[in-house]
């Protein structure tokens, strides 16, 4: 019983494409990430550089992002709409089709096992809407019962350029074409069963609207191809791509009649073929055009090239070869193995020494067809082309220099897409994806074009894309524009060593995350003096390795934000605060600026907007309310005695300022309050009914300049104005207004969209006008009102009624706010409930608005998935408070972020490039907060803890919230992280690196064979460095470099007996370590175990005060492939070679303890997962080919003995121990991305007294794993666990506690995708609500891209058990299954994101409550992580 939840969401990038998906004329990127699809737009954004960009610049300091060019404008990627899609994207194409919803081109989107999807965006709902799923995995295009399962082979989508068609290549030799109907085509959908052999068609769900099911679809039947029915020779496939300049559809394919080998170059040498074919869709055929045989073998990659150049480029590992569309052939060395690997003609670059595999290639000029190559390293090269009339001459290449670029980047590629106007995206699944902008410095002469000459390439550019149908019946294009581009190119071609490169923009990537630790969470030597306000909570941080190569980096990751407290100051009582700079008003006669704008070069001066004031509501002497105001000094904060403001006048409700900053508005409970910019008081304003003259309180207030809102206690409202003198006079209002009450409101103006100032109110009066808006001052009629506001639907349309009342949820809140950063700021609603949920809806217009329409014209608002659902214990806290919780934080560290008040603080967050993020705010008992600028405190904040004080703090330096949804720093190092451990005596991190080194053997070593190579390039292996790292300053303190070719494969930080004869512990450092020399040398490996002492500090750096001392080594026969502490006497246990070994430390009397093994077990495998349940003697052993082993380690006397074996045949990845309650399992992940839980029960009569472990159930998670770490909530005594079962808790003297409820125990996941799971134990009855409320809500919930999550769970062949596995998604195991499934906490967690009245449906057919269903959601999320993170 277990529920898996993504904490996180992927964040490695697959797959891009580049179309207009969102309108007729946008640019919009598309983006893959396993099974989350991102679609953005660009912006083009001005930045003043802070001290964020230059602490970047630093190698060891914490980085958020990549370097980036230091200019004022640059282009920025915003998010417009995330999808989770249950499934593995494996390739996206874009294709046009006739009628689109939104104008523009569909996306095709494949998946594992042979599925694809047609995707359009629907403005009407603001999302993707699926036309149509096509699916080729039946039983008859396998071919032989033998062959592998589709999830096995490379399955890849290809696109028509005119997107006449799309081919899917799955399976071996499999080919689906799926036509599109473009305008003038005549495909026909039905064929002569008589005449034609029977071809297999895709079973399609097309989508037909209003009922007529006459409508046409976009895409006509497809059709399977065996690649054997085009040529008998394509047997091993390589690759295929659609080619340019086509009259009909025709892909290029390269293939091989034998398997390429380089062990066998010899008798394979020259054996690709490169084929052309051009099919013929209405009659199902194909012809071959070209055929050009005896390429080199290594050829992995076909890329099409548009005009000027045409033709295909084909991609080898050493070398480039262009075919053109008369089958000419060009081609270039780039290291000295292609004239050794193939006897082809080219020309020769092999000074270069560059490897092409892995590289991305995209063409970046039009005009002489310059093409950009990233290698896998990351560095770039241009290939130009030398052309001559239509034919190509020559290619040739140049690598581009440091100082213009091209080492930006780090990681290898994963896609390219060219997104126009000198701007590339590069996606990567080992380093940040890079938005990449180039210029080129062209000759004077070709960049002198008159508007006319442009106008006319725009003209001829329409033409070829409107009437393509209309040309010559030739099998090629018209040539004319080609020959125009060629002329252009010859007149103006650019030198590649003209091409400069910067970033514009990155997505963060937490990916492969192949090694964890948690640690205590340090706190930064320069704030050490503060005291921490947070006592009550543990301290935890958690480190996951980043990136590969030169991306190769630690990431901090922690789901809460932790401030930077800088210092406190004592104000008995405080209750609230609030921040105001104010400005003196500009002397008679000056020019007022105009809609509170203020002078661009005023903004650039660093004091422009400083903090001045500091306000503060207390609670004084005999319970009264008072109000201090305190002046911002140069160090602290002086309480102003000369002032006008009265503290004994009442609590202050809010403080803002009107008139552009010039006047200070003090809203107190019985008044308003008006002062100039040295708090001198100019005007009073009484809260009273003017037709009773009954007093009224203050319940809340906003301010909007010159506006402001005043909501009273009798839930009327009042709107004051200022003019331009600073008087404030209240609005006539309209009998809406004076009718209705009002429970929240808002003011909000946007000067980056809009001038108008919006009025939002929320009424009580059971739904109906729930939320209006209007213009201000215009008062009459509402431009805007949602009555459905209180049903917390997916999405509000104005004038849509429910049908019932009583599925009303009890609003309590509402607040309209501009949410981002730097990039971008949107308006955002935000909607707090009486429970003290908050949800956000995003606004969008249907149709869209002009440029010269209001906000509110066709506004629509549509709910976001990330929403705050509070648990039970605070939402009934939340009950008994009154007053406003959210609150506006305009500037907090570069966001525009809202506060939310509560239980537990919040803020909500959100970066350009990614969706609102909600936050806890690391700060127990914290009672108001407000920004807070000064010299000393830039862009941070000042709150009220539980102390009573008033504290300044910091949003961290370098740290990214959106992307991942927790609070996200890097620390680069540059190279491989293979090793990471916590040493929790002297509080610092150990780190094992590589980098890659050439190899050569030694004179001893050498064979005769190796004396024959005398190349330049030679191979290279790790050389591995131990490095020690200091958590407070986040430097390298000390380095210990293995010896040559060793790398370290096990690193793990763990209590070891140091003597024999006073039994003492010590903490010490264990690595593991194996010798990489090649294939004919015997493998040997080694065991360091490191101290840490303490030493004097370096002059002037403190935190070297610790180094690495070497304890003990040994050197073993095999390599150890895995480390792990067990049992209780201080010994650990190693994987060396093919044997289990239990190994302790002895004492002989020499300088060095040795190693000593006290047991072993011979496995007989490699093993390469080796874990041990804490305190215990228990052990799981994983490797790749023999699944997992269950062992135990007895110490009187000294042997270990296997228990219980899994099945076999399981790829074993990733392995962890799973206590629940009484009973022991074991969580196994393989290499097909499957979760499989197992369970040692030897009572279990098909256990075979325990020496089969029972296969309970199997997870596809979707996601490659890269570790397992145990982790349990609240921390317990580690042997409680004897024979598999659970004992009696013990209290911390030894006694049993029957009282006490047993530990939650957790693991927690890393993937190489970046994406971070969690997968929880469930007592029986969490189980069985969750259980019913997954089935009961996966029919309701709209399947993304038409693809079903529960087979998307479900794991065929791995299940069995019954339909109650089934229906949980997760498939039971085998012997001993009890047919119970795993849960998907994502999937149930989106009950949430229902309307009240459909999630009240989905809890009633489950028969759950809701406040059950928060207490179990609350356990498998992120506070199923305890106190660990």
């Amino acid at each position: 019983m277990q529920c898996y939840t993504e904490l996180t969401p992927p964040t490695a990038v697959e797959h891009s494409v580049v179309l207009p998906f969102v309108s007729p004329n946008a640019t919009n990127l598309v983006v893959a990430k396993a099974s989350l699809l991102q679609i953005f737009e660009l912006t083009k954004v001005t930045e003043i550089p802070s001290r964020l960009t230059d602490a970047a610049q630093d190698a060891n300091s914490i980085e958020g992002i990549l370097p980036t060019q230091r200019s004022e404008s640059r282009t920025r990627l915003v998010l417009v709409s995330e999808h989770t899609i249950s499934g593995v994207i494996t390739s996206l194409a874009r294709i046009s089709i006739q009628n689109s919803k939104s104008g523009g081109d569909a996306l095709l989107v494949s998946f594992q096992d042979a599925k694809l999807s047609l995707l359009e965006w629907d403005p009407e709902c603001h999302g993707l809407s699926t036309i149509s799923v096509h699916y080729y995995e039946g039983e008859d295009l396998q071919g032989a019962p033998f062959t592998h399962s589709l999830g096995q082979f490379h399955n890849y989508l290809q696109a028509d350029p005119g997107s006449r068609c799309a081919a899917l290549k799955f399976g071996a030799r499999h080919l689906a074409i799926l036509p599109f109907r473009q305008p003038g085509d005549d495909l026909v959908e039905d064929f002569d069963s008589d005449l034609d052999e029977p071809l297999a068609k895709s079973k399609t769900a097309a989508t037909v609207t209003d009922g007529n099911q006459g409508q046409e679809t976009p895409y006509a039947a497809s059709f399977v191809l065996p690649l054997t029915a085009l040529d008998s020779t394509l047997i091993h496939p390589i690759h295929l791509a659609f080619l340019h300049e086509y009259r009909e559809p025709t892909f290029g394919i390269v293939s091989s009649s034998k398997g390429p080998s380089s062990a066998l170059l010899d008798e394979r040498k020259d054996i690709v073929n490169y084929n052309v074919y051009t099919l013929d869709l209405e009659q199902r055929a194909s012809t071959t055009l070209l055929s050009v045989s005896g390429l080199p073998s290594d050829i992995f990659k076909i890329v099409p090239l548009p005009l000027p150049v045409g033709g295909a480029l084909l991609v080898g590992s050493n070398e480039f070869v262009h075919v053109d569309q008369a089958g000419n052939t060009s081609a270039v060395a780039v290291n000295e193995f292609a004239k050794q690997s193939s006897a082809i003609s080219m020309s020769d670059q092999s000074d270069l020494s560059l490897k092409l595999e892995g590289s991305s290639i995209a063409q970046i000029s039009d005009e002489n067809g310059d093409t950009v190559v990233v290698l896998h390293t990351g560095e770039l090269i241009i290939l130009s082309f030398k052309i001559d009339g239509r034919s190509i001459s020559g290619l040739s290449v140049h690598k581009v220099g440091t100082d213009q670029g091209g080492t930006l980047l780090t990681a290898r590629p994963s896609c390219i897409s060219n997104l126009g106007h000198g701007k590339l995206f590069i996606g990567s699944e080992e380093g940040d994806s890079v938005l990449l902008g180039w210029t080129s410095k062209a000759p004077q002469l070709a960049r002198k074009r008159s508007h006319a000459q442009m106008l006319e390439e725009e003209v001829d550019l329409e033409f070829d894309e409107e009437d393509l149908d209309d040309l010559d019946d030739d099998l090629y294009g018209d040539s004319s524009n080609a020959t125009k581009q060629q002329s252009s190119a010859s007149a103006g071609s650019a030198s590649p060593n003209n091409y400069i490169f910067r970033v514009n923009d990155t997505l963060t990537n937490l990916g492969p995350a192949s090694v964890v630790a948690i640690g205590d969470a340090s706190t930064p030597t320069n704030h050490q003096r503060v005291m921490s306000v947070d006592q009550a909570r543990s301290d935890k941080e958690l480190l996951v390795s980043t990136g590969r190569g030169r991306a190769g980096a630690i990431a901090i990751l922690d789901r809460t934000i932790r401030p930077e407290l800088l210092r406190d100051h004592t104000i008995p009582e405080a209750q609230a605060v609030w921040s105001v700079y104010a400005r003196a008003s500009a002397p008679k006669g000056m020019p007022q600026p105009e809609n509170g704008q203020v002078n661009a070069e005023a903004e650039l001066s660093s004091d422009s907007d400083y903090t001045r004031f500091i306000i503060v509501s207390k609670r004084g002497e005999d319970d009264v309310e008072e109000s201090a105001v305190l002046k911002v000094t140069d160090t602290s904060f002086e309480e102003m005695t000369e002032s006008e403001l009265e503290a004994d006048a009442g609590a202050t409700v809010d403080v803002g300022t009107l008139t552009r900053g010039t006047r200070i508005v003090q809203v107190l409970k019985s008044e308003v309050r008006s002062y100039n910019h040295d708090f001198n008081l100019e005007q009073i304003l009484p809260i009273a009914d003017e037709s009773s003259d009954a007093e009224l309180r203050v319940v809340g207030a906003s301010f909007a300049d010159p506006y402001l809102l005043i909501r009273r206690d009798d839930s009327s409202i009042m709107i004051l104005k200022a003019d331009e003198r600073g008087e404030i006079d209240e609005i006539d209002k309209s009998e809406i207004l004076n009718t209705t009450r009002w429970i929240s409101g808002c003011l909000y103006r946007s000067l980056t969209s809009t001038e108008t100032t919006l009025l939002c109110l929320l009424s009580a009066q059971g739904g109906l006008k729930a939320s209006q808006m209007f213009n201000l001052p215009d008062l009459t009629t509402p431009t805007h009102s949602v009555d459905s506001l209180s049903y917390l639907s997916s999405v509000l349309v104005p004038g849509e009624v429910p049908r019932r009342a009583a599925a009303r949820e009890e609003l309590a809140e509402i607040l309209v706010a501009d949410l981002g950063d730097s990039g971008a700021k949107s308006p955002h609603l935000i909607v707090r409930t009486a429970w003290d949920d908050v949800f956000i809806y995003k606004p969008y217009q249907l149709p869209e608005n002009g440029s010269d329409q209001q906000f509110t014209t066709n506004l629509r608002w549509i709910k976001l998935d990330h929403s705050l659902i509070a648990n039970w214990a605070d939402s009934d806290d939340a009950l008994s408070e009154e007053g406003p919780r959210l609150k506006l934080l305009p500037d907090l560290g570069g966001y525009s972020a809202v506060f939310i008040k509560g239980t537990t603080a919040n803020l909500i967050l959100k970066e350009a490039s990614s969706a609102p993020r909600i936050l806890e705010l690391r700060t127990s008992g914290l009672q108001d907060l407000a920004t807070f600028h000064a010299a000393r405190c830039e862009k941070g904040y000042v709150f009220i803890g539980a102390d009573g004080k008033l504290h300044e703090a910091e949003l961290p330096q370098g740290v990214n919230y959106g992307q991942t949804g927790w609070a996200h720093r890097r620390l680069n190092l540059g190279q491989d992280v293979l090793g990471l451990c916590y040493h929790a005596r002297q509080r610092v991190y150990a780190v094992g690196t590589s980098r890659a080194v050439d190899f050569q053997l030694s004179e001893a070593d050498a064979y005769k064979e190796y004396s024959k190579e005398d190349g330049e390039t030679r191979p290279q292996v790790d050389h591995s460095i131990l490095k020690l790292i200091d958590p407070t300053t986040w430097s390298i303190i000390d380095e210990h470099p293995l010896l040559p070719y060793e790398t370290i494969t096990s690193l793990h930080s763990m209590p070891v007996e140091t003597s024999e004869t006073t039994h003492q512990r010590k903490e010490l450092i264990v690595v593991g370590t194996t010798f990489v020399r090649g294939e004919d040398l015997a493998t040997r490996g080694r065991i360091y175990i490191f101290d840490v002492p303490d030493v004097v500090p370096e002059p002037g750096q403190p935190e070297t005060d610790k180094k690495l001392k070497l304890f003990a080594h040994e050197e073993l026969q095999g390599a150890v492939t895995a480390i792990s502490s067990i049992g209780s006497q201080g010994c650990f246990v190693v994987a060396q070679g093919q044997k289990i070994m239990v190994r302790g430390i002895k004492e002989d009397g020499l300088l060095t303890p040795t190693i000593l093994p006290v047991a072993f077990l011979d496995v007989q495998c490699f093993t390469n997962v080796l874990k041990n349940l804490p305190g215990t003697g228990y052990c799981l052993i994983g490797d790749a080919l023999k699944g997992v082993w269950f062992a135990g380690y007895t110490e009187e006397p000294y042997k270990i003995l296997l228990f219980g074996k899994g099945r076999s045949h399981m790829e074993t990845i990733a392995a962890e121990f799973l206590p629940n309650d009484k009973q022991l399992h074991f969580a196994v992940a393989d290499a097909d991305c499957n979760l499989h839980i197992l369970q040692f029960d030897p009572d279990h009569p098909k256990s075979l007294s325990g020496q089969r472990l029972l296969h309970r159930s199997t997870f596809h998670t979707g996601h490659f794993p890269s570790s397992m770490t145990l982790v349990s909530s609240p921390p317990s005594p580690p042997s409680s666990i004897t024979n598999g079962t659970n004992g009696t808790p013990q209290t911390p003297n030894g006694t049993s506690d029957p009282l006490s409820p047993p530990p939650r125990h957790s693991i927690l996941l890393t993937t190489q995708t970046g994406a971070l799971s969690l997968l929880t134990s469930l007592s029986e009855p969490s189980y069985r609500r969750l259980g019913a409320l997954q089935a009961a809500l996966a029919p309701v919930l709209e399947p993304v891209a038409g693809l079903n999550p529960r087979a998307h769970r479900r794991v065929e062949g791995g299940a069995s058990g019954g339909e109650a596995g089934a229906s949980l998604g997760g498939g039971a195991g085998g012997a001993g299954g009890s047919g119970r499934g795993m849960v998907d906490g994502n999937l149930v967690a989106r009950v949430w994101a229902l309307g009240s009245q459909r999630r009240m449906d989905v809890l009633g057919r489950c028969g759950a409550e809701g406040w059950e269903i928060r207490e179990d959601l609350a356990g498998v999320g992120s506070g199923g992580l305890g106190g660990f993170v």
